[in-house]
């Protein structure tokens, strides 16, 4: 099965700026909003944890694996 066929022509970029776009203009009432939002707190909590990393560092890791989790379905 081709990726264009399997979600519709979408690719994984597409799909990240269609879910971005609507998570800036829906703000707290997207779906999305709250996982993103709290994968980011973990990614802080980590970040403190771990000596190495930084708390901005555990931020965007955290968001992101939450924003990825969440668009790739």
């Amino acid at each position: 099965m081709s990726q264009d066929n399997y979600d519709g022509g979408h690719d994984l970029g597409e799909r990240a700026r269609e879910e971005a776009k609507a998570m800036a203009k829906d703000g707290m009432a997207h779906p999305s909003t709250k996982p993103v939002l709290t994968g980011a707190a973990i990614g802080v909590v980590a970040a403190a944890l771990l000596p190495v990393i930084t708390w901005p560092v555990g931020l965007a890791a955290g968001a992101g694996i939450a924003f990825y989790n969440r668009i790739k379905k």
